[in-house]
């Protein structure tokens, strides 16, 4: 049984594993940072964020000696889970951890809840 979690994201409960719910390729142990089973891409915020005053020493455009932004995609279909803003060197966040042997309990206990958000 797999589970909703993000817009691209479920667990399924049976195997323990996040997976992508657009192809359903298996990212990486549910107990686990699913970001760790992302291809990863940190990318210079100027590709992105392009100056408001050009030749100007502030520009309004994030410092990349200060900032990286990470985008993490499925290494299956390459849809876009998440992005994040980091300092560099910073380590990926833990942006989602889930009680996955209290889930796993409440979706046995109650065999007529569907797939997705229950």
């Amino acid at each position: 049984m797999r589970i909703r979690i993000t817009e691209s994201i479920d667990i399924d409960l049976n195997s323990e594993m996040w997976c992508c719910n657009r192809c359903g390729i298996e990212l990486i142990d549910a107990r686990m940072n699913y970001k760790e089973g992302c291809l990863i891409h940190a990318r210079d915020p100027k590709e992105i964020f392009r100056p408001l005053v050009e030749g100007e020493t502030y520009t309004f455009a994030p410092d990349s000696d200060w900032a990286r932004l990470v985008e993490f995609y499925c290494p299956g279909c390459g849809v876009m889970f998440e992005n994040e803003m980091l300092p560099p060197g910073h380590p990926i966040t833990h942006d989602i951890e889930i009680d996955l042997d209290k889930l796993k309990r409440k979706h046995q206990s109650n065999p007529s809840t569907k797939e997705g958000v229950g």
